[in-house]
């Protein structure tokens, strides 16, 4: 039979229904895919433990022998029991096994074996619920090995190590001398415990890796040996086999640190490689030009730019003048101004008759720049420069003429949502593409619009401030421009948690302190996390929501937009005040609409999903009110609070919360309450995030999402990969001298393509 590759297909190694069942749970297809599906965690049997005296609701593993079984029929739950008794010759347990009968033909009496399991006791009795076991003299009797091959009649691998009797082959001679010996080795082996489903738990995945391990063939290792040797890494083939398959916790522990190393350099080199090729690609320059379209609306600024405006301004020019294609990423507090230093290099872009494109993710955000460009450049500059915007929902006939400008390059400016992206949306030159609030756009999604046009510059924009090792992960692609300053003239923005169940007449105040900023000629924002009752927002991330036992509210209903206007029509001391909801599911021109209104004054309190988290300016108000803001993270709270305190009045952010004391989520609330500094916060994100997956599919550019490597926990290990990385491109770039790895860039290369072309 020849040898499997990773690259072979599962089905033909583990057989066609555990393959459909593998691929269903966790879109595995190849022995790759499998082999690359890690464990999250390792069980330890422990020391063997004499069956006397045997502590309830602790694991335990014994040494003993079957003194008997029988079966039954369970009456309240249906369905047939096997119960069988072991002893160690001092005391006994019962084993119990629900609807496997097969596992009569293992437990014979007489069979002697290792056990392991949780104790429980059930009418006085101890017993261990399907435990783990392995016995001696299965194969001994000449009995066939239960899980050889492929599929069997019970529908797939769904017997395993763990209750699955895998044999140890003794000679009868020797059992008895070795049966300890055995049993203390299998004791110490630890157990792999691997991210499952109902439906393929753990012991299935368990076995259908260590037929996969054995089909493999030898595998061809992409690192060098001489940079695996430097790095302390141990070669692919034996570390895929002491990950899956340790004898002790020291094989996992150092085939897992040398699979860390390897993700986290991979991608670097991914990156980098892609910064490398990038750089050298032809572009057309965009220079500078002395009193042209930047001069002229320089000249109409009511302002002084910021010093870091300035400086990052000036090296985005630099670069659009180069005849290579810029690929910068702008990241700045939030109201810092980088959507004036974004607008600045698109008039010297237009310059040179070419074009920009601003990418926004959503259509509120896009309608919001849209309206702000228009206004900064005046009528004179917008007559010259006929910008447009291109969103999905919109009429056919304005969707055609903005389609047109763009095709003949009447426009100069476009900004839209992923409308963009669309096959029909073409541009007679496009010189710049800007992705605004890149974290929530994928490389692909940025890679597709910048293949509109010949090898455009790219200006990449974030107003989450981005914690290094989190930029070199994500962003390790792009140069990177940081903007901390704010415009003068800024007031300061108050804020405080209000723990509802805690403090409940402070909740109340804070209803009054909002009715209080509005009689005053003010106005305030109320942000909830979903539209009605069992109604997110669409698209809605609960990456850092707190799970339920972190917060007592967890168990009731979420605040929701329409039941907090509801509320607040209700409440006498609003009489008078204008309550408006917003949210993403209402439709375009009634989104436009009710942000206009408020714009204009025309409402008083703006009651919305996080739809107004970026983009959105209105310096009259003052006031930012957030209802269960433990279902949001940091970044998202510093994005709402930078809502406020953009005029002349104080801003005030007031979060409330029915997270307990001590809890994850309670810390990230009086973390944002605690401090305003956007960069602080990212830091302390990054602390306080459990293990997530920061980095998906899309924003890392490769085959998968990362598997072991964690940028909250991995910071150094990131570093040094991003080092040997650059030092190997450095003296190789082509990598002619690591075959594999230039292959495997290849097929990342290939991938992204196809991404962005689909």
């Amino acid at each position: 039979m020849t040898a499997a590759t990773l690259d072979s297909r599962l089905d033909g190694v583990v057989g066609g229904r555990t393959a459909q069942a593998l691929e269903k749970a966790f879109e595995m297809r190849t022995v790759r895919d499998l082999l690359w599906h890690f464990p999250r965690r390792y069980s330890n049997r422990g020391e063997l433990t004499p069956l006397t005296g045997l502590p309830v609701g602790e694991h335990v593993t014994v040494l003993a022998q079957v003194l008997d079984l029988r079966e039954r029929s369970m009456q309240r739950r249906g369905g047939r029991l096997l119960e069988v008794r072991i002893t160690d010759g001092h005391g006994s347990l019962q084993l119990t096994f629900f609807n496997q009968p097969w596992r009569a033909a293992q437990l014979k009496p007489g069979v002697r074996g290792i056990f392991a399991g949780k104790v429980s006791e059930y009418r006085g009795q101890l017993q261990l619920q399907h435990p783990d076991y392995e016995l001696f003299e299965a194969r001994d009797a000449g009995e066939p090995d239960e899980g050889e091959g492929a599929d069997d009649e019970r529908g797939g691998l769904g017997i395993g190590r763990r209750g699955g009797g895998s044999a140890v082959a003794v000679p009868p001679e020797r059992g008895a001398a070795l049966d300890e010996a055995a049993a203390r080795a299998f004791a110490e082996r630890p157990v792999p415990i691997y991210p499952a489903s109902a439906k393929m738990p753990s012991w299935t995945i368990e076995r259908a890796v260590a037929m996969a391990l054995d089909a493999l063939g030898p595998v061809d290792d992409p690192l060098p040996g001489q940079l695996r040797e430097s790095e302390g890494v141990m070669a692919l083939g034996p570390a895929l086999e002491s990950i899956h398959r340790p004898e002790r916790a020291s094989d996992w522990r150092l085939a897992r640190d040398g699979m860390r190393f390897r993700e986290a350099f991979e991608l670097q080199l991914a990156l980098l490689d892609r910064r490398r090729r990038l750089g050298l690609a032809p572009s057309t320059p965009r220079p500078e030009r002395e009193g042209g379209l930047r001069d002229a609306f320089d000249a109409g600024l009511g302002f002084e730019l910021t010093g870091d405006q300035r400086s990052a301004g000036a090296t985005i020019a630099a670069e659009l003048a180069a005849p290579h294609p810029m690929h910068r990423l702008l990241q700045g507090e939030v109201g810092s101004g980088k959507t004036i230093v974004a607008l600045r290099a698109m008039l010297q872009v237009a310059e040179g008759e070419g074009q920009s494109a601003m990418l926004a993710p959503t259509e509120l955000l896009a309608a919001q720049h849209f309206r702000s460009i228009v206004e900064a450049l005046g009528p004179g500059l917008c007559a010259r420069l006929n910008p447009v915007l291109l969103v999905g929902k919109m009429p056919a006939a304005e969707k055609r003429r903005a389609l047109l400008s763009l095709a003949s390059g009447s426009s100069r400016i476009a900004v839209g949502t992923h409308a963009l992206l669309s096959e029909n949306v073409s541009f007679y030159d496009l010189g710049l593409v800007v992705v605004d609030e890149q974290h929530r756009f994928g490389v692909d999604q940025r890679e597709a619009l910048r293949q509109k046009g010949a090898e455009p510059h790219v200006l990449a924009m974030t107003a989450t401030p981005i914690p290094r090792t989190v930029a070199l992960t994500a962003f390790g692609d792009l140069e990177v421009s940081t903007i901390r300053e704010l415009p003068p003239g800024r007031q300061g923005i108050e804020t405080f948690a209000v723990p509802v169940l805690e403090r409940p007449k402070w909740a109340d105040r804070v209803w009054l302190r909002a009715a209080e900023e509005v009689a005053a000629g003010r106005q305030a924002y109320v942000v909830c996390p979903a539209i009605a009752e069992g109604r997110r927002e669409e698209g809605a991330d609960d990456l850092d929501a707190p799970g339920e036992a972190e917060t007592a509210g967890a168990q009731t209903p979420l605040a929701s937009v329409e039941q907090t206007v509801a509320e607040l029509v209700a409440r006498p001391d609003y009489a008078g005040v204008r309550v408006a909801a917003l949210t993403g599911a209402m439709k375009s021109d009634e989104k436009d609409a009710v942000m206009r209104a408020f714009t204009a004054g025309e409402i008083d309190v703006l009651v919305a999903t996080t739809v107004i988290e970026v983009g959105v300016n209105v310096p009259n108000a003052s006031t930012m009110i957030v209802r269960d803001a433990d279902r949001f993270g940091i970044s998202q709270l510093h994005q709402l609070r930078g809502r406020v305190g953009r005029g002349e009045h104080p801003g005030l952010c007031l979060l409330l919360t029915t997270a307990e004391q001590d809890s994850v989520a309670r810390e990230r609330i009086e973390a944002v309450a605690a401090t305003g500094d956007g960069f602080e916060l990212a830091e302390r994100d990054l602390e306080l995030r459990r293990e997530g997956d920061i980095l998906g599919t899309a924003q890392s550019g490769g085959r998968s999402t990362l598997r072991l490597l964690r940028v909250a926990e991995h910071g150094e290990l990131i570093v040094r990969a991003r080092e040997v990385a650059a030092e190997l491109l450095g003296r190789d770039p082509l990598l002619e001298t690591a075959p594999g790895l230039a292959a495997q860039l290849e097929a990342d290369r290939l991938h992204l393509e196809n991404l962005a072309k689909s």
